[in-house]
């Protein structure tokens, strides 16, 4: 989650070098193509991350060895890190100018002339611009952002104070932006946002994320998948069970906002689910579609974290049969109420760490033994790797990027599967 995510290269406009999560590449495509009349050689948009500690280092790092190497360029800090903390990234030499995410959309807000700091009050905003309803991506998927910030405040998270309260983009400029995707040859849209499943609580007669759901894929029949990013267990709503339940087209393939698996850490955590809400969610989801896979978000090691609260969440790992781990070790992030508590030693924090990745390791595997034989529609993108509708990974299937295929998945090597035309 702190590495650089590098968006597909364009022809023109600056270089913008991305931290974090898929939004902010996302975001960082928008940026791309608002300065795509940029000299590339005189401007440099770092795209920030604040989830961690980890994730600011390695930013600051990255503008030091860019100012190193390109010594006349134009260096200007967007993104999370940048508008939470703008002195700090201001101070800093490299810098030319600090832009808050807020402002980032705007063209001036990148020009040679105006004021070292730009960073406006992120709590003031209240609409998500149509412009962020563009895709990205390669010419097989898009992601494309609905939704933007969070009302909800976990006590690990300070991504609400980057990223404002939530807003969501109205459904008619979303299904626009489908329909124009699908126009281009995209294969699946991937709908995203910092709390996609709080989409439409802003908008006139509150609706729901499953009623945009079908309501994208009745407008844009010509769509041959949808999929949905990260998913809060306790707020899939009535409508989007329905839509998994009844269309095809909308991968089974779930990613869930977990954390933990201990009911004690989920409140201090101040998540709004607990274990049997995640336990739930996945028997209801394969009773209506048996062909689903999970997908988990997970942070070992949070302070108070007992070995018995771990292993809960070990057992949480197999008892709903989550197969798609992302673990994060943790990291106290200042300003954020976690940060208060006292923390875990360090090698205690990676141990655990390591332990439920191994178990993921071992969940995926088992996941892909399971569906050999079978047969499944693989998405081909870039060097012959690919997905199917359960977000298995395939690799060297030799066809184009782009191509949407019938294959049998015929053998695994390592952490994924080979196929033949079926």
């Amino acid at each position: 989650m702190t590495s650089p995510v590098l968006p597909p290269t364009l022809s023109r406009g600056p270089e913008v070098v991305t931290f974090g999560c898929r939004l902010n590449a996302y975001e960082s495509e928008v940026v791309r193509d608002l300065l795509r009349d940029e000299d590339p050689n005189s401007l440099v948009v770092v795209n920030t991350c604040a989830v961690t500690v980890e994730a600011e280092r390695q930013a600051r790092q990255t503008i030091r060895k860019i100012r190193r190497d390109r010594p006349d360029a134009r260096i200007v800090v967007t993104g999370c890190a940048a508008q939470i903390d703008p002195q700090r990234y201001a101070a800093m030499p490299e810098v030319s100018r600090v832009v808050g995410n807020a402002d980032k959309f705007q063209a001036s807000s990148y020009g040679e002339i105006g004021p070292r700091l730009l960073v406006s009050d992120i709590m003031t905003v209240r609409e998500t611009a149509p412009h962020l309803a563009d895709g990205f991506g390669e010419r097989t998927r898009a992601f494309l952002q609905v939704q933007q910030g969070c009302d909800h405040r976990c006590t690990f998270c300070i991504i609400p104070y980057g990223r404002g309260n939530s807003r969501s983009v109205p459904a008619g400029a979303v299904v626009e932006q489908v329909r124009e995707l699908a126009a281009k040859g995209l294969k699946e849209v991937v709908l995203t946002g910092v709390d996609v499943t709080s989409w439409g609580g802003d908008l006139p007669g509150q609706p729901s994320l499953g009623q945009l759901v079908r309501r994208i894929l009745k407008l844009v029949p010509e769509l041959p998948r949808l999929r949905l990013s990260s998913l809060d267990p306790v707020e899939i709503d009535e409508d989007l069970w329905r839509a998994l339940a009844e269309e095809p087209r909308l991968m089974p393939h779930l990613h869930l906002s977990v954390q933990a698996g201990a009911d004690l850490i989920l409140k201090r955590m101040k998540r709004r689910h607990l274990r049997a809400d995640v336990i739930e969610a996945s028997r209801r989801a394969r009773q209506i579609r048996p062909d689903v896979v999970f997908g988990a978000d997970f942070i070992a090691g949070f302070p108070t974290e007992t070995e018995a609260h771990f292993a809960d969440t070990l057992d949480l790992v197999e008892a709903a049969d989550l197969t798609y781990l992302h673990v994060f070790p943790y990291s106290a992030r200042p300003g954020t109420p976690a940060a208060k508590i006292p923390g875990l030693p360090g090698p205690v924090i990676r141990e655990r760490a390591a332990r439920l990745r191994a178990l993921g390791d071992q969940q995926l595997a088992r996941h892909l033994d399971r569906q050999i034989g079978q047969t499944a529609d693989l998405l081909v993108e870039a060097d012959g790797a690919g997905r199917t509708e359960r977000w298995t990974p395939v690799v060297d299937y030799a066809e184009a990027s782009g191509a949407l295929r019938r294959v049998v998945l015929t053998a695994r090597r390592g952490l994924a599967l080979e196929a033949r035309a079926a």
